[in-house]
């Protein structure tokens, strides 16, 4: 025997508006479960929509279905069990696992049986094809009432919606009540809080029967429906309700409310360009402050500077703050000492063609030379499939000879392949290394200061510390492979060029023992030969 639970649904949606209420669902189930002799476990009524997802008591009735407390549902149509695809799809999926044996509806027909299922599958998707239709239907009747200049939503303080016409209208008791706080903002001798004290004496009260918060205040104010246009999804449209107010007080009220409110935070705001590039000796991060200094003959000068964030609860700071402009001369003589002397980068640019055509060439030849090896190994499987065929060797033998040339086969074809792709792969990443080099010395001597601050970052990291006002790093960077960090790899052959006075090098250390190709992607530059230190302590 067959237990059901009689669920009955009804929202406030537009959708609904043709179903029956829940006490008229109520009496027609309860009579056709006993008319049909129907036994009924329980009845849940819900009044929510079943447009999306997520309906609580229609989840907690396909839970006690999974737990078997019942195995049938009665309800008046499908479009009241589900009006999406995911709480359709479970129904069914219930079915087909045979935990729902059953369901029955007032006006529709269902059988447990595959066609059943499939009519029952062609009422969601009817159902759920209504509700999107409607909601299409209604989104286009609000961009015509839109068109037509009717604000499409609930009328704001001092108007109400007429339901008879679906207009909005004036409220006759309320519409000198706005026009009063209006004129009083516009004096500019009122808070918004002392707008809302206004109306909470003459009664206009929240819901709650508290005072209108100055927010609320000025939404009212900053509102241009009162002088006859209104926003609908951020567009601004001109209205045909009557105004309350004329467009020149309203631009007063804005004025004064402009000039009244906080400024707001201009959160895209960039930071001073070298913050989060250094840190102070005692470990905290570096950050700036603006100084304004006034003389007494009435010049301003405004200056920033950089200092420790003492953000520490443990350590006292007592390094000095240091002005911006000495700051950025040391790093800009520290960015100089990697810039590419003049005449490198033409040279350079040469060595890494030839190498580039030489290693082309090379693996040219390692390709002819494993395509050979692929074919031959190719002609082998094939004498050898027809041996097999021509029973001049047994299967086993056959089997294990095949594997053997199939592995050695694909291995080939995976050397190939790395070949193929590792063909001058350092060469796009080395060019680009090779023009950022190239651009230091005007990177260096110009005002770009977040220009500096990248190329910084990508040469020492995190490295950089404010000591005794100077910049200094920490460690023996020197000691940093070039392999790891090939700007210090380019230093280093600029000091050993300076002493040698052999400016190209047959092998210089910018290309290393193995050939010019880096071993890491990052390469980039040129710049004058001019060796400049800033004072720093590295």
């Amino acid at each position: 025997m067959n237990k059901y639970i009689l669920y009955v649904r009804k929202s406030t949606d537009v959708e609904d508006k043709q179903v029956l209420s829940i006490e008229a669902q109520l009496a027609e189930l309860r009579k056709f479960a006993k008319d049909n002799q129907l036994t009924v476990v329980d009845t849940i009524i819900e009044k929510k929509s079943a447009k999306i997802p997520g309906r609580p008591k229609f989840g907690a009735v396909l839970e006690r279905i999974q737990a078997g407390e019942a195995n049938a549902i009665l309800a008046w149509h499908p479009d009241r069990l589900a009006r999406n695809s995911v709480d359709g799809g479970q129904l069914i999926y219930l079915l087909d696992q045979r935990k729902l044996a059953d369901l029955k509806f007032q006006t529709f027909w269902f059988e447990n049986t595959s066609q059943g299922k499939f009519m029952l599958n062609i009422a969601f998707g009817q159902s759920k094809y209504y509700v999107d239709n409607l909601s299409e239907n209604t989104k286009r009747g609000l961009r015509q009432k839109v068109r037509r200049g009717e604000y499409p939503s609930n009328a704001p303080f001092g108007y109400y919606n007429d339901k008879r016409d679906k207009t909005i209208k004036v409220d006759k008791q309320l519409a000198p009540l706005v026009v009063s706080i209006f004129e009083m903002y516009a004096k500019n001798e009122s808070r918004f809080a002392d707008i809302g004290d206004y109306l909470y004496s003459q009664g206009i009260k929240t819901k709650g029967g508290k005072v209108y918060k100055p927010d609320k205040v000025k939404k009212i104010l900053t509102n241009p429906f009162y002088y006859g246009h209104f926003v609908y999804r951020g567009e601004i449209h001109e209205g045909k309700h009557t105004p309350l107010i004329s467009k020149k007080l309203y631009d007063d009220v804005q004025k004064v409310v402009a000039l009244r409110c906080f400024r707001q935070q201009d959160h895209t705001r960039e930071p001073a360009p070298y913050c989060g590039l250094l840190k102070c000796s005692c470990d905290m991060m570096i950050t700036a402050e603006n100084k304004t200094k006034r003389q007494k003959n009435g010049n301003v000068h405004y200056y920033v500077y950089y200092r420790c964030t003492r953000k520490s609860k443990t350590i006292t700071c007592t390094e000095q703050p240091v002005r911006s402009e000495p700051l950025d001369e040391q790093l800009s003589g520290l960015l100089a000492q990697f810039a590419l002397p003049d005449g490198w980068g033409d040279w350079l640019r040469q060595r890494i063609d030839k190498t580039e055509r030489k290693e082309q060439a090379e693996s040219d030849v390692l390709l002819d030379d494993l395509r050979d090896k692929v074919a031959h190994l190719s002609g082998k499987l094939q004498r050898l499939l027809d041996s097999f065929l021509d029973e001049l060797i047994d299967r086993q033998t056959y089997l294990a000879k095949k594997a053997e040339l199939m592995s050695e086969k694909k291995s080939l074809e995976e050397q190939m392949s790395d070949i193929a792709l590792g063909q001058n792969t350092w060469v796009e990443p080395m060019t680009k290394w090779l023009d950022k080099a190239a651009s230091i010395c005007s990177i260096a001597h110009a005002d770009d200061f977040f220009a500096k601050k990248t190329l910084l970052r990508e040469i020492f990291g995190l490295n950089l510390f404010l000591t005794n006002k100077n910049v200094a790093t920490r460690g023996d960077q020197s000691q940093i492979s070039p392999l790891k960090n090939p700007w210090f790899a380019l230093r280093a052959t600029k000091e050993k060029t300076a002493h040698s006075g052999d400016i190209f090098l047959e092998k210089s250390d910018l290309e290393g023992p193995l050939g010019l190709e880096p071993r890491t992607p990052c390469l980039k530059g040129r710049c004058s030969n001019q060796l400049s230190y800033g004072p720093t302590n590295m």
